[in-house]
């Protein structure tokens, strides 16, 4: 994500073990978390240690995109095996951006990785020679946060991650709810029918009003002046720039409307806030708690709370998926 974020060198990391093992005990897996720059990927042992932690450049090949992404990941494998060859993972996940249908285990459309309809799971199986647990990226970071993270003991929540786009998770009676692979898309609910063009297509997307990259853009068409993400519109609006205080406050406006749809709609107990702009801190959670509450009247009125897991929650997502695949194998003797 960009907005409050520095962002992260393209180039692989110096392999590394977390301090803690969030995942606590069970079967070794790997899992890899495909982004559209670069793709994060660790071996977890047996202690939930995440071994080798790093970070690679998502490969592209307009001639065959889902067969070069998966390629890398396998050349990935000999690397964290090679570093560990006392670990030996059962399974692996692999978590992508776009429209993912877990089921068939496809990737049904991601514009910025250039696939439509791709077998990912099948390709990465064959591949990989293991059991792959396929899924959603955003998806993978919201059961995270729901299972080691920030959503822990609550069963209806919404997760958001607000960087670049606006992206959404749903976990409903505990369980992540996927709708078919469409379902979560809350940066592309109506905001603004009147509004701006969408990437999508649409008119007036939610992520046009109060995503981070929209922040910027929108306060140096206003303004004239450049600015390189969403942190400099709010220390403008701080020191009492008008231009950076309206969009801001737009921003905020639009996310209150589209939480208070989602609480009549759905009624979480929990809405989780992570990506860029959630590190504007109280800048952007007071206000947004107070409009929220003057739109609610008899409604569940959810906690707000701040992602707790970073950049790592869709990496931890994708292995909690490898190993429930794994712990599904070891009971029913097949995936």
């Amino acid at each position: 994500m960009h907005g409050f974020q520095a962002p992260d060198a393209v180039v692989a990391a110096t392999p590394t073990t977390t301090p803690a093992a969030l995942l606590g005990a069970g079967e070794a897996v790997l899992a890899f978390d495909v982004g559209g720059t670069d793709t994060k990927s660790a071996l977890v042992d047996r202690h939930g240690r995440l071994l080798g932690l790093r970070r690679t450049p998502t490969p592209r090949d307009e001639s065959d995109p889902a067969g070069a992404v998966v390629a890398s990941l396998a050349a990935l494998v000999g690397e964290h095996l090679a570093e560990a060859s006392d670990v030996h993972p059962v399974a692996a996940g692999v978590s992508v951006p776009g429209l993912v249908d877990e089921r068939s285990g496809v990737g049904v459309f991601a514009s910025n990785l250039g696939w439509r309809d791709a077998p990912i799971r099948e390709l990465a199986e064959r591949a990989l020679g293991l059991p792959v647990a396929f899924g959603h990226d955003v998806r993978a970071a919201g059961d995270a946060e729901h299972r080691l993270g920030a959503a822990q003991g609550y069963g209806d929540v919404v997760v958001l991650a607000i960087g670049t786009g606006i992206a959404g998770s749903l976990v409903l009676g505990g369980r992540p709810y996927a709708g078919g692979g469409y379902a979560g898309e809350l940066g592309h609910a109506l905001s603004d029918p009147l509004g701006e063009r969408c990437a999508c297509g649409a008119i007036g997307c939610l992520e046009t009003m109060a995503s981070a990259s929209a922040i910027a853009r929108r306060y140096t068409a206003a303004s004239g002046v450049a600015v390189r993400g969403a942190r400099e519109v709010l220390a403008a609006a701080e020191a009492g720039d008008a231009d950076a205080r309206r969009i801001w406050d737009d921003a905020v406006r639009a996310l209150a409307e589209e939480l208070a749809r989602l609480v009549a709609i759905l009624a979480p107990e929990a809405v989780v806030i992570g990506g860029g702009l959630a590190q504007a801190g109280a800048a952007l959670f007071e206000p947004l708690g107070e409009r929220l509450d003057a739109l609610l009247s008899f409604h569940r009125r959810p906690v707000l709370l701040h992602a707790r897991l970073g950049d790592d929650a869709g990496l931890l997502g994708t292995a909690l998926a490898a190993r429930d695949l794994a712990a599904a194998i070891d009971r029913e003797g097949t995936p």
